[in-house]
């Protein structure tokens, strides 16, 4: 189940820096049980060609923040491999409901109505989920299979290599996932998950999105253009 350098339809900044990883046996398991997933007739979402979307939309050179997801929506044609996105016309997620919500307050923008999130990963935001698989209707079904083991590297890959990189980390998920970003180099914001079930704990007022570019512009970077038209 090996695939060769030229079958990883990967942005080659990611492909010199993962190629390893795809040779190693946890990898080719979990193509295997993709595959067998797929044999089975299960739904699996986003489709094949967004497993690595975040990845190709925001090269390496181009990452700034990184805003860290747990696995993908499993409803009908809400994944599309950009953590806490949804294609345009798809209704809102509580969760990004709240993202919104914080975002309007935080830079007294309107509060976004569509949940496309291409324009963030166009400017240098890495929409990173930790498991980049998901089953119909089944949350966390792809869980333990590999793919956590390969976004770490990704962490490891930014922390290691750049500087002044913002982590986004919300929730004790995303925390444990990144917790060795090394908070001398890189900025490192958390609070609490925006899942309606958290979000009035500690996620409101924590002004993320200001803090963000503040950073970025207090090291000489171009700040993120966070509206949504």
């Amino acid at each position: 189940m090996q695939q060769t350098k030229n079958e990883i339809q990967l942005d080659q900044s990611w492909k010199q820096r993962l190629l390893s990883e795809f040779e190693t046996e946890r990898m080719k398991n979990l193509k295997s049980f993709l595959a067998q997933e797929l044999k089975k007739g299960k739904t699996i979402y986003p489709k094949g060609s967004e497993y690595f979307a975040a990845l190709n939309l925001t090269p390496f050179e181009k990452v700034k923040v990184v805003i860290v997801g747990q696995d993908p929506y499993h409803g009908p044609g809400q994944a599309h491999g950009l953590s806490f996105s949804v294609p345009a016309g798809v209704r809102l997620p509580p969760s990004l409901q709240n993202i919104f919500k914080e975002l309007a307050d935080d830079l007294k923008v309107p509060v976004p109505t569509k949940g496309y999130l291409r324009p963030f990963a166009d400017q240098g935001v890495l929409l990173l989920n930790s498991v980049l698989t998901v089953e119909d209707g089944r949350a966390g079904s792809h869980q333990k299979k590999g793919w956590e083991e390969f976004t770490d590297q990704i962490i490891h890959r930014l922390n290691d290599e750049k500087e002044r990189v913002a982590f986004l980390l919300w929730g004790s998920y995303a925390q444990k996932k990144a917790h060795f970003v090394d908070r001398k180099k890189h900025l490192v914001l958390e609070s609490v998950h925006p899942s309606p079930l958290s979000a009035h704990r500690g996620f409101f007022g924590t002004k993320p999105f200001s803090k963000i570019n503040s950073y970025l512009k207090s090291h000489g970077l171009q700040t993120i253009d966070w509206t949504l038209r």
